[in-house]
């Protein structure tokens, strides 16, 4: 009960305008009680009106009414705030390690509630009382609990440092002037507005930066993604086509061995037919010796001379199928020989070539794996389904050109190529491009037949009055006008062209792009990589166009890092203007190739 009346009383000493307990309580004219600091400045708000109200029960005052402290409630309040620390726990009154402790306890020091700038002290909440009851104390600055506060003070003349010194970079005392004097000094809150807007823009910066990364990490994560979904993706393809290649290697086993059986019955039959005639005209002939043996035998020589014609006529003989050609088939040696070398190169495939190719784990250890050679397992597994429907023996063995055949398939579609090697820095001037520079000329044998060729083979230019060629070289293009050097392209090359048309297209490729059909056009392919020059420059690869905004330039440089899977072109002037840049994966040689509708030439350059 008594709790409870002590706790109705402190109910009833809370300010109604601050709701805490009053301070240097007063009691107006119609009985309620404030903080004098709070009805003062309630009714500093109402002077203009000359009429002053409660804030409680709205009654009306004229003129504004003199307060004076009501000392009763004052002790009131005193009463309350000790049985407050009192009744708080111990561990909440008394300073601990890492607390900031009252200056002002004797004995056990209690915790500090504030911390005073201007007395340098800190104070519990009993001794802080004098700083809101004394005018002089209700000015100074307080703030919370430091320990920190003898860093405020002056060294050398123990006083208040308020000044900073900028020329310095270091907080005074109003008596360290005299050692600074000509310095930029200013007061210690103006430096700290100016210190508060560099900190706050300096936390918008660290922000971004915090943004950024956190972006960053976020594509890493997406990159990590990738690269497992990719490997994921690539297993499962390269198992599919591990199986085609042993459903066709079956198959084909299959097939072989049909035509080795059905081979085998037909010189079986063969041999048979001609051992049964040879029977027969063995037969034959032992009757024919033995009517000849007992004629001979004969006494009478009218009846010798009488059977004589009908004995001595011997038939010729038929001649029996020719026996070698059964011996040229050596029992089937030449489809053990034929298999083995299948097996073999197949081996050095697997065993030889992937291993060279196949990335070692410390290659691995960069972060961004090149994939894309995943995507040519579906392409391999298109090339093994159609190779099955295709796939006719005329003979009942192997030939060498199968082998080949299966062998430039196994290395043109699940080559695995190792991940490139970091770039190194590209050129930026033309006399470090010329560094990497290749003479280059071009093959005759791969010129479209309405090409002329000149220069020592440099110039390339559409002629309708040359006389075809006879010779119908297999590596000719034979419907684009169409042209490729005669070197091919590794490591880190550059050169330069000159065009004189309407249109010259650029292009790197693989020796291997067809030389006839729509898809033997520069650029309409995945073996090639070209730049058409016209009024608009237009990048084409794999038939995808990027269309880019340089006009058309009389001269262009090319840029080749095998290694680094980068193809860069230049238009090319008093300054090299990148004009477009591929990064990308190079399994081959490369060559250059021209596609001409008037003349285009390599430069020749020292």
């Amino acid at each position: 009960m008594e709790q409870q009346g002590i706790q109705m009383d402190q109910e009833k000493l809370d300010c109604s305008i601050c709701l805490d307990l009053l301070k240097d309580p007063v009691t107006i004219n119609c009985g309620h009680s404030y903080c004098m600091d709070c009805i003062r400045t309630h009714w500093d708000g109402e002077d203009q009106k000359h009429i002053y109200s409660c804030p409680q029960c709205r009654q009306m005052f004229m003129p504004r009414p003199y307060l004076r402290k009501n000392t009763i409630l004052a002790d009131l309040v005193e009463e309350v705030k000790k049985t407050r620390r009192q009744s708080a726990p111990a561990d909440l009154c008394y300073a601990g390690t890492g607390d900031v402790s009252c200056d002002f306890c004797t004995e056990r020091k209690l915790k500090a509630v504030k911390s005073c700038l201007q007395c340098l002290v800190s104070y519990c909440d009993q001794h802080l009382q004098p700083h809101y009851r004394v005018a002089a104390l209700k000015n100074h600055k307080l703030v919370d609990p430091s320990k920190k506060l003898q860093e405020n003070i002056c060294s050398g003349h123990n006083e208040v440092m308020k000044i900073f010194c900028r020329t310095d970079q270091q907080c005074i005392c109003y008596l360290c002037l005299d050692e600074h004097r000509g310095h930029d000094t200013v007061s210690a809150a103006a430096e700290r507005n100016n210190k508060q807007r560099i900190a706050g823009l300096n936390q918008e910066k660290i922000q971004q930066r915090i943004q950024d990364r956190e972006k960053t990490v976020r594509m890493l994560q997406q990159e990590v993604k990738a690269i497992n979904q990719s490997a994921d993706k690539a297993v499962t393809n390269s198992e599919k086509t591990f199986k085609d290649l042993i459903r066709l290697i079956e198959k084909r086993n299959c097939y072989v061995k049909q035509q080795i059986r059905f081979k085998q019955t037909d010189e079986v039959r063969k041999v048979r037919d001609l051992e049964e005639k040879l029977k027969q005209e063995l037969v034959e002939l032992r009757r024919r010796s033995s009517e000849l043996e007992q004629l001979s035998q004969t006494e009478d020589h009218i009846q010798f001379l009488h059977d004589y014609p009908f004995m001595s006529h011997l038939s010729e003989s038929t001649n029996p199928a020719n026996i070698s050609s059964v011996h040229r088939l050596q029992y089937f040696d030449d489809v053990t020989v034929a298999v083995s070398k299948t097996r073999d190169k197949l081996q050095d495939i697997l065993k030889g070539d992937w291993t060279k190719t196949l990335p070692r784990p410390e290659e691995v250890s960069g972060l961004k794996i090149q994939s894309q050679r995943s995507e040519n397992v579906p392409t391999l597994k298109s090339r093994f389904r159609k190779r099955k429907h295709d796939s006719r023996l005329e003979t009942w063995s192997l030939t060498e050109q199968d082998v080949s055949g299966l062998r430039t398939e196994l290395r043109n579609g699940i080559d695995v190529n190792p991940p490139p090697t970091l770039p190194q820095a590209e050129p930026k001037t033309r006399a470090e491009f010329l560094q990497y520079l290749r003479h280059l000329t071009l093959d005759p044998n791969t010129a479209n037949r309405w090409l002329l060729l000149s220069e020592g083979n440099k110039k390339a230019t559409v002629d309708w009055t040359l006389k075809l060629p006879s010779d119908h070289h297999p590596d000719r293009f034979m419907e684009k006008w169409q042209v490729l050097s005669r070197e091919s392209l590794t490591g880190r090359c550059y050169w330069e062209v000159e065009q004189r048309g309407a249109t010259v297209s650029v292009a790197v490729t693989y020796k291997d792009i067809g030389r006839t059909g729509p898809e033997s056009k520069f650029g309409y392919n995945d073996r090639s990589w070209a730049l058409e020059n016209s009024y608009k420059c237009t990048f084409v690869h794999n038939s995808i166009k990027t269309l880019i905004s340089h006009p058309q330039s009389s001269r262009i440089g090319v840029y080749l890092d095998h290694s680094a899977g980068i193809l860069s072109f230049y238009r090319v002037s008093d300054t090299m203007t990148l004009i477009h840049r591929v990064q990308t994966t190079f399994t081959q040689p490369l060559y250059t190739g021209f596609r001409v509708t008037g003349s285009v030439e390599f430069c020749e350059l020292k």
